[in-house]
């Protein structure tokens, strides 16, 4: 801003600023680069808790594309499941509770939760600060100091068809920093998973999937290819028996059910702990239906739904509905879950109907 005489008039003729001042190009510049750091700085973010769950975004417009979000969600899960292992591996769990599941099971939270968070919400917010993002875990965030993640995978090159830009409102990244936490404590490092999940307008369209203790990533985009783990991974099982996998919590119950459900068929329950594991097993044929009959939260089922879809499975919930995964919904999939390669609805009936008998 530069003062100056405007003559008698006492009107900047140019500007129309008031007498005596007149306001240069330059001084113009520094007014506008000042007005959007504010607002830059007013609505870079915001997080709102629901039911215990961090979302994460912003509130001005971007766009981004899907093959970014995905080659990102690869490499930070890999990273997350790094850490995961080696946190465990070194036992500094630092275990705490949450309180109990509505099974009445303790609920823990370990360093491999929060650290697996960290770098997920921390590294997506870095590389897409106007991205909805859901989290199981929460806390206040600064992404100073942090690397992006790559937004180039050579494997997600390889299987691209067409890659438009998506208005970052339309996506939404839902997060589970670690899957099987019970099972993480009582080192039953199979079950565990890092998983996150590309929804665009509450459809799933990418998802990944960590094993960190095989050392092994899942991943599929619909419509146009899946990893080279998940290629030639579905087979057929032997025998005539149904093949169910449950909740390790919810055993007995289902095994009631789906007893009566497919008599006289024979029927083998397996109990298991994470969401994630239980779809992939699904996905090799071990199991005929992975299914779910109470409340789930939808950072634990979004990247298996994303996966199914993209090699020709099915999920939804027991009522044979889809579940939307936009970010502005309850994270609670109230309704249970089935998730299948094949008869998905001949499962789903006959499931639904004995359970509500």
């Amino acid at each position: 801003v530069s003062t100056q005489s405007t003559g008698s008039s006492g009107i900047n003729a140019e500007y129309g600023g008031p007498a005596g001042v007149s306001i240069s190009n330059t001084g113009i510049l520094l007014i506008c680069v000042c007005v959007l750091m504010l607002f830059v700085y007013t609505f870079r973010g915001s997080i709102s808790e629901s039911a215990g769950t961090a979302v994460y975004g912003t509130k001005y417009d971007r766009e981004y594309k899907v093959s970014e979000v995905l080659s990102a969600a690869i490499y930070l899960s890999e990273k997350a499941g790094r850490l995961v292992k080696d946190i465990r591996d070194k036992d500094e769990l630092e275990e705490q509770s949450k309180g109990e599941t509505k099974e009445g099971v303790n609920d823990p939270l370990t360093q491999g939760d929060l650290e697996s968070h960290r770098i997920l919400v921390k590294g997506f917010m870095k590389a897409f600060p106007a991205l909805n993002l859901v989290s199981e875990e929460h806390e206040e965030e600064s992404v100073e100091g942090v690397i992006p993640p790559s937004l180039y995978h050579p494997d997600v090159q390889k299987v691209l068809k067409s890659d438009p830009s998506i208005s970052a409102e339309d996506i939404t990244v839902w997060v589970d920093p670690l899957d099987a936490t019970k099972e993480y404590t009582e080192r039953l490092t199979q079950y565990v998973t890092v998983m996150a999940c590309i929804a665009v307008k509450g459809v799933p369209v990418a998802g990944v999937i960590r094993k960190p203790f095989d050392d092994t990533t899942y991943w599929a985009w619909v419509d146009h290819g899946v990893s080279d783990s998940l290629k030639d991974l579905h087979g057929s099982k032997e025998g005539d028996a149904v093949e169910v996998i449950v909740s390790l919590s919810h055993k007995g119950e289902v095994e009631a059910v789906a007893k009566e459900a497919f008599a006289p068929r024979e029927v083998h329950i397996t109990g298991a702990g994470g969401a994630g594991y239980k779809v992939i097993e699904v996905i090799k044929g071990t199991e005929d239906v992975y299914v779910h009959t109470t409340l789930i939260k939808k950072w634990d089922i979004c990247s298996g739904d994303a996966i199914l879809r993209a090699i020709g499975g099915t999920q939804t919930d027991l009522r044979g509905e889809e579940i939307d995964y936009s970010y502005n919904l309850d994270p609670k999939a109230e309704h249970g879950l089935i998730a299948t390669m094949h008869d998905h609805e001949k499962y789903r009936e006959i499931l639904q109907t004995a359970a509500k008998s």
